[in-house]
Order: structure tokens, then sequence, then C-alpha cells
């Protein structure tokens, strides 16, 4: 083993015991009803996301049928595959893995038909070309390592099907108060997946501004969500050629 390939892989094991303490932390300090169902800003957010990945969806002519086969990485405690069985896709087809295994575990409580594992999304178990749909969602602003990012987007190409599609939703700017998250622009987006196609836009209102405004009015948290300077997180849609 080379040097150099041996400090990729240090680099990586040093990487993954951060985003697991990292998460652990969260665990212990953030306020879990920020995210709860109930919470209007949460509500308002998440409504945005999966309708807007709905509609990219249906236009690039890739959202999923009864029989496509759904991958997510970093599905956390439920992720997007609450929506993906809302859109009609049966709980056997859906996969996913976790680095967190707390996570992975009660996700699995609540799914237990689905292919839920915990796991290291850089080295997917999973065959080349097995799904129609990947869904990486707040997952790579999480990951600080330039190389790790490669390596995971290098794995979710691998297991697209030609003509299937990378359903992309994460933050494109930093938050000045969590230096263990890192923003990923369009640009970037671009340079992890140079073979994909599709489309990046601006979508969800900075999550400050949502937890002030959706409590009093969904109406005026919309209308100010228009405003692009406002919006804090990129959603993409992109297909892998055929």
């Amino acid at each position: 083993m080379t040097e150099q390939i041996r400090a990729d892989r240090e680099g990586d094991v040093e990487e993954r015991q951060r985003v697991r303490a990292e998460y652990a932390r969260r665990e212990g300090e953030v306020d879990p009803t920020l995210y709860a169902p109930w919470a209007a800003a949460y509500a308002f957010m998440h409504d945005t996301a999966t309708r807007t990945a709905a509609q990219m969806l249906r236009r690039a002519g890739v959202f999923p049928g009864h029989e496509a086969q759904c991958l997510e990485i970093g599905f956390g405690y439920l992720g997007w595959l609450a929506a993906l069985i809302g859109w009609g896709v049966p709980e056997k087809n859906l996969h996913g893995i976790e680095l967190y295994a707390p996570r992975a575990e009660r996700a699995h409580e609540m799914l237990p038909v689905a292919d839920l594992r915990t796991g290291d999304a850089g080295c997917l178990p999973w065959p080349e070309g097995a799904f129609h749909l990947v869904v990486a969602s707040t997952v790579f602003t999480s990951i600080l390592s330039t190389q790790t990012r490669r390596k995971v987007a290098a794995e979710i190409f691998r297991v697209l099907a030609p003509g299937g599609a990378l359903l992309w939703y994460d933050f494109a700017v930093n938050n000045p108060r969590n230096e263990n998250v890192r923003r990923v622009r369009r640009s970037e987006i671009r340079q992890l997946f140079p073979a994909l196609r599709g489309e990046v836009k601006s979508i969800t209102l900075a999550p400050p501004l949502a937890r002030l405004l959706a409590p009093r009015s969904i109406a005026l948290a919309t209308l100010v969500e228009a405003i692009p300077w406002l919006r804090t997180h990129l959603m993409a849609v992109l297909v892998k050629p055929v």
C-alpha cells in the first residue's frame, strides 16, 4: 500500500469519526421540537421541498413509479423515505444507508420491510446501476473533506442506473454558528457529478426567517421566500445519460 493510499484511508476514517461525533452532539444539544412535524417552520420548509422535488422530477421525466428502486444516502430518522412512500413507491423498493447507527435503528423500526443499512456512503453495498432514484439530502454539507465528498459522489454515480436520477437537497450557504457544516454551491454540484445533466434551483426560506414568519403567517412566509437572496438551499434533479 502506498503512502498516499494509506493517508487517504486514514483521512476517510477520521472524517467518518468526526461526522458521527457531530451527529451525537446534535442529539444532545439541538432542540428536537425545531424539526417536529407540528412545528410550523419545519412543516413549511418540508412542504416546499417535497412539492418542489415532485415537480422537478416530473419535469425531468424521472418521477419514481411503482417499480422504481430508490436509495437514500443518509436517511437519518426517516428522511425522504416517507415522501417516497407517499409518492407510491412500495416500502420493499426502498433502500438506504446511514452512518449514525441510532438513527438507522429507529428508521428500521418504522420501516421494517425496507432495506435500511448502517454504513459508509463512500463504499455502497449495492451493485452498479441498481437504482432509478438516489436521494442525497443535507448529506454533503456535513462532509468537510473534499476527498470524501468525491468518493461519495462517485459511489452515487456508480449505483445510479442509466436514465436514473439524483435528487439533491442541501445548503448553499454556510451556517456561521456551526463550523461542522460547509456549503455546497452550484459549481461544486456540477464538479461532483460532471456526467449528470439536469436542473438546479434555489429554494427554502432561510430557517431563522421561516421560524419567525411561518408560525405567524404561511402566506407571508411564502411571499418572503420568493426573494431569491433569502433562500438558503439548492435542489437539483440530475439524470444519468442512457
